[in-house]
């Protein structure tokens, strides 16, 4: 017999820290757009093979049944037009939401969750996730910084990869949906030579940006109202990026780009860009609904 059809939802992974409900704030208008569920995920982890005592099982119930509504109650209040789903489950956080994934269009999560102090450095959760969910992956992270009256860039960063045009799609829908600026980028290293070499380094954006107007041409003739610019990064993304976090809110890269998905996602990258809007959306083509 076959197993039950489960319809596409956005969830989110939700254990009760502030970066849970950030996490749920962000997802709402992707569940808008496509008018599907947000689901609010909570797994409960127990600590071993053995028997579980009665008052420790009542008592994780509740934490999570206060998790849940806190992230369902922040939701609520923004009055957006999503339906809202809670859903408690048994089992590891990470392996409880990559196999949620397997019916969901996204899956959302804090850049840090309950059990991590450390700004400095992503969840082993989320980290978990965009290795192995099987679905497109959000890293959400938030400031407390006052919100920036204009809605900060949707940045994609492109590559060779077979994923660069699902990247680039899934870039130019979340600019739409945010009504943001979507700046797409190439980097690429000069020649030991050319390192010092002014013009060879304007030769070599110059070319940089050729190729992805072109990539983008399509795009703009479809969206004529779609600010997006082509940007040549000499260097380090992730320089350009920590220069720029401020005016970033999303950054959207393949998840066949592991040495971008390094740097943005291990340590450095998040140190530079922790007190930043500037989350991260982990796309690979195969995993796409």
């Amino acid at each position: 017999m076959p197993e039950p059809f489960t319809p596409p939802s956005i969830v989110v992974g939700v254990d009760g820290s502030r970066g849970a409900v950030r996490a749920a704030l962000w997802a709402i208008d992707e569940a808008v757009r496509r008018d599907i569920p947000l689901r609010l995920v909570y797994a409960i982890e127990h600590p071993g093979p053995g028997p579980v005592d009665p008052q420790e099982e009542a008592r994780q119930l509740a934490s999570a049944e206060l998790a849940v509504r806190y992230a369902a109650n922040a939701v609520e209040a923004t009055e957006r037009p999503v339906k809202v789903e809670i859903e408690i489950l048994h089992g590891r956080p990470t392996a409880t939401l990559v196999e949620v994934s397997r019916a969901a269009a996204m899956i959302c999560v804090g850049a840090v969750g309950l059990k991590h102090f450390d700004h400095n450095r992503i969840g082993s959760t989320a980290t978990a996730l965009v290795a192995s969910a099987h679905c497109p992956i959000a890293v959400v992270r938030g400031s407390d910084r006052a919100g920036a009256p204009e809605p900060g860039w949707i940045v994609v960063e492109l590559d060779e990869s077979p994923d660069s045009a699902a990247v680039l799609q899934f870039g130019v829908e979340e600019a739409r949906l945010r009504g943001a600026p979507l700046r797409v980028l190439s980097s690429w290293q000069s020649r030991y030579t050319d390192v010092h070499d002014s013009h060879a380094v304007a030769d070599g954006n110059r070319l940089v940006r050729a190729q992805l107007d072109r990539r983008l041409s399509h795009w703009k003739h479809r969206y004529p109202d779609l600010d997006a610019r082509p940007v040549a990064v000499h260097g380090s993304v992730l320089n350009y990026l920590a220069k720029h976090g401020e005016e970033i809110q999303l950054v959207v890269v393949g998840a066949r780009n592991a040495e971008s998905l390094e740097e943005l996602l291990g340590p450095t990258g998040s140190a530079a860009l922790h007190n930043t809007d500037c989350s991260v959306l982990v796309v690979d083509r195969q995993r796409m609904l």
